[in-house]
């Protein structure tokens, strides 16, 4: 990872998001804790003063949810540094954690389950954490992409090994909202899993937004990274989809993923127009319909910004901005077809056929009255049409400059304000060049350009397969027999007597191997060995991944003299139930959704009989109408016909003073 220490601009933004964290932490506790007393006093004279107090919070929550909008929307910081006269690109900022300590858990679980000397995996598990902490800071290129996939690969690992699904381990995992700077708390591994995949998207961004637009090569690397962003953040959609944070939730992911397909199809127009755009017929066809597509992408996004429930959460310049390429970009397409027909009069030598059904294929109607050939062919209603279609232009260019004026944060964004002014300027310029006597008699409306692209934009889906990782706890065996899932006895010694030459069992398997067909009358079968055990040394060298060749090779190594093997046998594991968690994977059941500031569920008396839980989610009455409401989590004793007044202490969350 990066130097966390160095003065950076972008590190300097993660500091600020960090701080901006803490205090949006503080102010919601400060609101919970005076909800939960206004709820409690019947005093009128407190009530008052909680009142007061909680209209002092939720201002100070406002200040720093806009506050932290301005971080989300500090896109100069992100873009390349040199000179460029482009509309700048949207990246996301990487989420923020806490530190956590695996030691203890590990060391205790590897004692416990897997009955080896848990001081001898420290180096692993300080691997394991220096790798997290590295995470915290990606370097924004390949390597910091590699390193946090690695880092998601290796989870997979630890989940497989030190995570069973019928209790927690102790481990906290705190991650802050990217968007709303709400921490959310969970025991589960899930949570972190979806976190860095979230972070893998964002660095992602940040490299397409640093990329130089000013060049061929730039522009491509661009496209493939906005791509490969849309490519993990809707494989988090699809993978985890209970998330309990906002950034997270599937509308917002859907947003996201939309967002960076547009910033793909605009990067995508600024190459086929980075070596010029000639001042030709088919030509400024071709770029008629391509920007009239990225205007499309961009309003699209920009409705999908402003429903429900994404609406209250993304940062409002984000969907100002969208709005903006949307009018700037069919601006745009207005100017090159009028354009097309101001500038390039039928000429005899023209091919008259290709040049029609060039232009009708921009139309899906012509205004009433108009035929594309008798435009073509007659210079007063080209003019007119071209004339009209500038007008549109002019239109569409100050909508964008009114709604760029209405936001603050997008003012302060110069090359924007200098990007939209020129454009403009242009549009007025060609529409002065032309004759305006007749501009009271024209009454013809410009129709809309029909958008098409011959660069289809699409997701690339991560490529976790090529980025190797190594397990870092591979001393502790093959994971498909050694896993959290699975449960043995404790190693047994036992001393191998040949006899006659014998050993008295068979050997079956891979790594590790196994008994098969065990003499019960041998003497290493008196001895307490048994059938289908798992040998995991011999002679006092550890054995798990070797084969039966090898194994039996070093029982021949010794001749005829006794030798020392350690067993263990396979216990039955009960049905497993899977934890509530904020997230599930692919293949497994779903899993409850909590959102929580701390845990404190191993407090509850393990004495009582735990009741059962229903097999399906149950949002809570109050939350109802919230996009990603707090989920309630039903429970209930079978056969109880007071059921449904029982509470759950989940219950508890969807009260007026849970975090969203």
């Amino acid at each position: 990872g990066c130097n966390p220490l160095a003065e950076t601009g972008r590190s300097k933004l993660q500091s600020q998001r960090a701080v901006l964290n803490q205090q949006i932490l503080r102010a919601v506790r400060m609101r919970a804790g005076a909800e939960n007393l206004l709820r409690a006093t019947t005093n009128n004279k407190v009530r008052e003063q909680v009142l007061l107090e909680l209209s002092f919070v939720n201002s100070d929550l406002q200040i720093l949810k806009e506050e932290l909008e301005g971080l989300n929307i500090s896109v100069e910081v992100y873009q390349n540094t040199e000179e460029t006269f482009s509309i700048p690109l949207v990246p996301l900022g990487l989420k923020e954690t806490k530190e956590v300590d695996f030691t203890l858990p590990l060391k205790d679980f590897i004692l416990e389950h897997y009955s080896e000397d848990s001081s001898e995996y420290e180096d692993e598990i300080a691997d394991l954490m220096d790798l997290r902490q590295a995470c915290r800071t990606p370097s924004r290129d390949e390597a910091g992409i590699e390193m946090l996939i690695s880092y998601f690969l290796q989870l997979g690992y630890v989940e497989n090994r030190f995570f069973p699904p019928t209790r927690h381990m102790g481990v906290l995992f705190t991650w802050y909202d990217s968007f709303t700077g709400v921490p959310v708390c969970q025991q589960n591994l899930l949570l972190e899993k979806a976190s860095i995949l979230f972070n893998i998207g964002a660095l992602y961004t940040q490299i397409g937004t640093r990329c130089n637009r000013q060049t061929q090569a730039g522009l491509e690397n661009a496209v493939d990274a906005f791509q490969r962003a849309a490519g993990v953040l809707s494989y988090l959609k699809e993978t985890f989809t209970h998330t309990p944070s906002y950034d997270m939730s599937p509308a917002m992911l859907n947003v996201l993923v939309k967002m960076m397909l547009a910033q793909a199809q605009e990067c995508v127009f600024e190459q086929i127009g980075l070596p010029g755009i000639r001042n030709e017929f088919f030509t400024l066809v071709k770029m008629t319909q391509e920007v009239a597509k990225v205007g499309e992408v961009y309003m699209l996004v920009n409705t999908a910004m402003n429903q429900e429930p994404v609406k209250e959460n993304i940062p409002y310049s984000w969907s100002k901005l969208a709005q903006i390429k949307s009018d700037h970009y069919k601006a745009l397409a207005h100017y090159f077809i009028a354009t097309i027909l101001c500038d390039h009069e039928l000429q005899s030598g023209d091919d008259e056929d290709q040049q029609e059904k060039a232009l009708s294929q921009l139309y899906d109607y012509m205004p009433e009255g108009l035929m594309v050939l008798t435009v073509l062919k007659d210079k007063v209603q080209r003019k007119q049409l071209g004339k009209a279609h500038l007008r549109k232009a002019i239109v569409h260019h100050e909508e964008a400059l009114r709604v760029c004026g209405l936001c603050k944060k997008l003012r302060n964004i110069d090359v924007l304000q200098e990007v939209l002014t020129a454009a403009h300027k242009r549009s007025l310029l060609k529409y002065a060049q032309q004759e305006t006597e007749d501009d009271f008699l024209s009454l013809i409306q410009a129709p809309d350009i029909l958008p098409k692209t011959e660069h289809k934009i699409e997701t690339i889906a991560p490529q976790f397969s090529k980025v190797k990782v190594k397990d870092f706890f591979h001393r502790l065996g093959p994971l498909t027999v050694f896993s959290a899932k699975q449960r043995w006895t404790a190693p047994r010694t036992i001393h191998i007597h040949h006899e006659a030459g014998e050993l008295g069992f068979s050997l079956k398997g891979g790594s590790p191997v196994q008994i098969y067909c065990l003499d019960p009358a041998c003497s290493a079968a008196s001895m307490g060995l048994k059938e289908g055990d798992y040998i995991v040394s011999v002679g006092g060298v550890d054995c798990k991944w070797l084969g039966v060749n090898e194994v039996l090779e070093k029982f021949r190594s010794v001749g005829e003299q006794p030798i020392e093997i350690e067993v263990i046998s396979c216990q039955d594991t009960a049905a497993s139930m899977h934890s509530k968690s904020a997230t599930y994977s692919v293949g497994m059941q779903k899993t409850y959704s909590l959102i929580c500031l701390a845990m404190e569920e191993d407090k509850i008396d393990q004495t009582k009989k735990a009741p059962l839980k229903l097999p399906f989610l149950s949002w809570g009455t109050k939350n109802r109408q919230k996009a990603a409401s707090t989920l309630c989590l039903p429970s209930a004793v079978a056969g109880s016909s007071r059921m449904k007044k029982k509470l759950s202490p989940f219950t508890l969350l969807n009260t007026e003073s849970s975090l969203y």
